[in-house]
């Protein structure tokens, strides 16, 4: 036991490092694309204002956000913040970034965590279904639907799905995380849940396929071992073989893929936030991205990027748990 925590300790140590130094290198590549970017963000912000404004009140906008200092001074300037806890004002909501990404956050967690849950859950079972039944009618039918939701864009089906249940069928909102002219803290856990259906049903389909087809092969490596024949010749059945001897060899690969796909839910949810118009951190960034509000446009880059590196780090804890024997880090 002492072990094991000794390890798991070294593990957050190491990938703390790891990760503060990620995030660094993440600033400085995210800062020289804004800086080397053709879209000029005090036109930008000129155009959302809607009013003409002289040559006077630009220079002086210009003076604020320091668009006229070295980048290299703008970017130790912009860091210094940060380290303090200041992410900035964001020109197109005119608040502070901070409050703009706890906001989205929330409503991004619960749409990502739902599909997350929901395409490792189904994920997993069809995996396990599809090695038990290999090379016959059912695992062939799932293989290919496998196959085919693996190669579809997130936004085409998001399209489709909206047009089908809740165009068509009417069965569920067309967008939105809550009814229309309903105010935020009237809205129920329901409503909520319920507006929250569709966009992760769309979600986990854009990566349950990757952990069904992973834990079909290395669960048919498993029932084609030497211990499971071994199993067999002893009397054992297929679902028992399964329940002792492949959930716990087949765990770790499915675990491995689960949280590798922080990425890509949170690349995922950008799409699905936009075709669903669902007020999360992805429809942020988008907007930033199209508006060039660089302030909120680097706090979300940054904050996303500790979200995937927390969740690989996280998986790299919970194999010391499931396998304390594995080595997770690598010298």
């Amino acid at each position: 036991m002492k072990e094991t925590i000794k390890r798991l300790a070294r593990i957050f140590f190491i990938y703390s490092i790891r990760i503060i130094s990620l995030l660094l290198a993440v600033t400085i590549v995210s800062f020289l694309l804004v800086s080397v970017s053709p879209i000029d963000p005090v036109q930008q912000y000129i155009l959302g204002l809607g009013t003409a404004i002289s040559p006077e009140q630009r220079a002086e906008i210009e003076d604020y956000w320091g668009i006229n200092k070295p980048p290299a001074e703008r970017y130790f300037s912009w860091l210094s913040e940060v380290l303090q806890g200041n992410l900035g004002e964001s020109a197109l909501y005119r608040r502070p970034v901070a409050d703009i990404i706890c906001e989205r956050f929330l409503n991004s967690l619960a749409l990502m965590l739902c599909s997350w849950m929901l395409s490792g859950a189904i994920g997993f079972a069809l995996g396990c279904v599809m090695g038990m039944y290999r090379n016959r009618l059912p695992d062939r039918l799932l293989k290919k639907i496998c196959y085919v939701l693996s190669s579809l864009p997130v936004f085409w089906l998001g399209l489709v799905l909206l047009l089908i249940f809740s165009v068509w069928l009417k069965w569920f909102p067309v967008g939105f995380s809550s009814p229309i002219g309903v105010r935020n803290e009237d809205v129920t856990i329901w409503q909520r849940l319920y507006h929250l259906i569709l966009p992760a049903f769309t979600l986990s389909f854009m990566s349950f396929a990757n952990i069904a087809l992973h834990t079909r092969q290395k669960l048919v490596d498993v029932m084609n071992s030497e211990y499971v024949l071994f199993a067999r010749a002893r009397g054992e059945g297929e679902w028992t073989i399964l329940r002792r001897h492949g959930l716990r060899n087949i765990l770790l690969p499915a675990l491995t893929l689960q949280f590798a796909s922080f990425a890509e839910l949170f690349g995922g949810s950008v799409m699905a936030e936009n075709v669903f118009s669902y007020p999360g951190l992805g429809s942020a960034m988008s907007a930033a991205g199209l508006n060039s509000d660089v302030p909120l446009l680097l706090g979300v880059t940054l904050f996303s990027a500790l979200f995937v590196c927390t969740g690989n780090m996280i998986a790299n804890l919970l194999y010391g748990i499931v396998d304390p024997q594995i080595i997770q880090v690598k010298s």
